[in-house]
Parts: structure tokens; C-alpha cells; sequence
């Protein structure tokens, strides 16, 4: 079994690809210059759960000045166990694992172009799996006003998927679509101080559920004798989703350093609702080294339709998901929740053109409904380096 879903079971939230709405900060008419990263990410759960590793190159080019153009490459190594779904053996407080091991490719491209004060980007990207293909496009503008104070942001994006399921003979296939939009404004105070504020919102249709996750209702053999048995879980085909962003960056040249600040607050029609505050601090350490300790805290609340243990309930789970039906899931991912990640990057330009990049970070999950064992969160050490080369 090498399910696509439990290789990113436990890995920190990330936004999906309809969500890669960001454009960069606009850029002055210039001779033709570009860059090319290289970055590696060692991801590593504790016990002998789910292991990352990733390497990714991005190549990144300015044409005549007012044209820029973006390519990522990443390819993934996946391996290791995660929850089932299944709760743990009567006596035990270890939930059940599956062994996995895959392998994941993606690209994305982005071409952007200066048109007086507004800049217009364009991209497109997939990630392709054994059982899971991913196709995405986006169109940004950001939108320079007041005197280059202001950066307004506006960006559409979606993408279809294709999942590959084992519960139907009939539908090996499934289809999943998502559309999302953003709406963002980034206001310079003054010389050393900007805030920015980001609304998001986003749908997704189709199959919504992990077609890898489990849950488990025991069978009534004879009085007092039961069969637990295993079926898919059952997630609505549709869900609406807000997030809304603020942060704040501030310059401290006295001391050489700089503070990002930010709040993320998420809600959705799964009745999930969460929070992040994410703090970084920059330090000039000498004229080529800069050190960036950071914190990161999240939080959600539980599902509606989230289970530890089916047979609580009185729900009966069917052997094909059932959109009309009752909704069902014992996915960890899904339950309430709290998550820390610490850690510090270093940012090294030996000369001018080259930067060196080390990252060494601490990642914790814990639950915090009382009913879930905590052998189903993970605990993560994150390694990452990489190069920028520029001309």
C-alpha cells in the first residue's frame, strides 16, 4: 500500500496548489538578470513514521525587465508508517499504522509581465503519484498605488484532480475540482514598518475523502460477540472555505534586525475552525550571515464529523461512500488539534552572487479532544539546506 494521503498525513499544513496566489514584489525595469536555487528538505517522524525527502530546483529569469519567468521542479522521496484510522486494540494505546513508500514529481511555472503599475502573472503546475495527479493554473495582478505605498492584490486559481480509489471496481478514478480566490492590500507606514491583510476563499467539489483512511464498526456476531470490521470513510463532496491573513514587518536597523509577525485565522463548511500566529526574527549577524529563529503555533478545532471510534455512534458505514449519507471520518488530521514548530535558519552569502542556506527546525503535534491517543500525532525533526546561484 503506498497511499498518497498518508505520505502528508503528518507533515505541517500547507496551502493547496489553487491557493499559490502570492506574487512577488514587483520588480524595476532592469538589464536581464535571474537565479537558480537548489534546496533539500529532510522531513523525519519520530518511531519510524513517515519520512520526506525533497529536492526541488527554481529557476528564475527576468526577459528585457518588464517579463519574468518562474520554473520548479520538485521530486519526492516518500517512506514509512502513519494511522489507518482504525482505533487502537482494546488494552493498547498505539494506533494501528500502514507502511507506505512512494514517489512524487511536480512542476510549476509562472510568467508574469509588467504593464505600467500593475503586474499580471500567469502560472501553471502538477504533481503526479502513482494514485494521485494534480493539475492547477492561477492569474494574479498586484497593483501599485499611492505612490508605491500601497500593493494591492487580486488572484484567481483552481485545479482538477484525478484519485485513484479501491473501494468501487467500477470508478478506479474519482475526480476532485477546486476554485479559490484572493483579495489583499500591503500598506507601507512608514520607512520601516508594512502591514498586510489577505482574504481567501476557496470551494472544492467531488471526492473529498482520503481514500486510504479507515474507519471501524463492530459487528454483532452472537450476544456479547463482535466483529470489527473496516470501511472507507465518508467526507461531504463539497466544502467552502475563508482564511483571513495579517501581518506585520517591522526594521530595527539599531539592532541590525527585522521582525515578521503574523495571524492566520481559517473556518470551513467542515465545521474546522483554526488559528496560527507565526513570529521570525532577523538578525544581521556580520555583513554575510543573517540568523532567523522563528515560532510557529497552530490550532483547530474537531470536524463535525469526526471519530475516534464508530461504534459509539449509531451510524452505519456502507463499503462505497455515500455523499448523501452520513458523514464519517477518523482522521486524525481532522480531530482538535494543536501543533508547534520551532526552529532557526542561517542565510550565508559567501560573495556576491552565491547564498548558502541551513535550517534546522522541531515540529510537535498533540490532540486535544482526550479521546484520541497521542501515539496517532506525530513528532518531526525538519532539515533543510540549499544554494541560490544569481547573474
Amino acid at each position: 500500500m503506498t497511499p498518497r494521503s498518508l505520505k502528508n498525513a503528518s507533515r505541517p499544513a500547507a496551502a493547496p496548489l489553487a491557493l499559490f496566489l502570492m506574487l512577488a514584489l514587483p520588480r524595476p525595469p532592469a538589464r536581464a538578470d535571474g537565479s537558480v536555487t537548489y534546496r533539500y528538505e529532510d522531513f523525519d517522524e519520530a518511531g519510524g513514521r513517515i519520512g520526506v525527502h525533497t529536492q526541488g530546483v527554481i529557476v528564475d529569469q527576468d526577459i528585457g525587465g518588464a517579463v519574468q519567468f518562474t520554473a520548479t521542479l520538485v521530486d519526492d522521496a516518500i517512506a514509512g508508517a502513519s494511522p489507518t484510522g482504525a482505533p487502537a486494540p482494546a488494552g493498547s494505546n498505539q494506533v494501528p499504522l500502514a507502511h507506505l513508500s512512494d514517489h512524487r514529481k511536480a512542476w510549476e511555472a509562472d510568467l508574469s509581465r509588467r504593464l505600467g503599475r500593475v503586474d499580471v502573472s500567469v502560472g501553471a503546475a502538477q504533481s503526479r503519484e502513482h494514485d494521485y495527479v494534480s493539475r492547477g493554473w492561477s492569474l494574479n495582478t498586484l497593483t501599485e498605488l499611492n505612490g508605491r505605498n500601497t500593493a494591492l492584490l487580486l488572484g484567481v486559481a483552481g485545479h482538477g484532480d484525478d484519485v485513484e480509489t479501491f473501494f468501487d471496481p467500477q470508478h478506479a478514478y474519482v475526480q476532485k475540482h477546486s476554485f479559490s480566490a484572493i483579495a489583499g492590500v500591503t500598506q507601507l507606514l512608514d520607512k520601516r514598518t508594512s502591514v498586510t491583510l489577505n482574504l481567501t476563499w476557496g470551494r472544492e467539489t467531488g471526492f473529498l475523502s482520503d481514500q486510504y483512511k479507515l474507519v471501524v464498526k463492530s459487528l454483532e456476531l452472537l450476544p456479547g460477540v463482535f466483529l470489527p470490521l473496516g470501511y472507507p470513510e465518508n467526507r461531504p463532496d463539497e466544502r467552502n472555505t475563508g482564511t483571513a491573513y495579517v501581518s506585520v514587518d517591522r526594521a530595527f536597523p539599531a539592532l541590525r534586525g527585522a521582525l515578521e509577525a503574523s495571524c492566520r485565522f481559517y473556518g470551513d463548511t467542515f465545521d474546522v475552525a483554526a488559528s496560527t500566529v507565526e513570529v521570525r526574527w532577523l538578525q544581521k549577524a556580520g555583513e554575510r550571515l543573517t540568523l532567523a529563529p522563528e515560532l510557529r503555533c497552530y490550532e483547530q478545532g474537531a470536524a463535525r464529523f469526526y471519530y475516534y471510534n464508530l461504534d459509539e455512534t449509531d451510524i452505519a458505514p456502507t463499503h462505497v461512500p455515500n455523499p448523501n449519507g452520513p458523514a464519517y471520518s477518523s482522521d486524525y488530521r481532522l480531530s482538535s488539534l494543536y501543533s508547534v514548530t520551532c526552529g532557526i535558519k542561517a542565510t550565508w552569502k559567501p560573495v556576491e552572487r552565491l547564498e548558502l542556506v541551513l535550517a534546522l527546525d522541531r515540529y510537535e503535534m498533540r490532540g486535544r479532544d482526550g479521546v484520541t491517543p497521542q501515539s496517532a500525532y506525530p513528532v518531526a525533526n525538519i532539515v533543510s539546506a540549499g544554494a541560490k546561484v544569481s547573474w
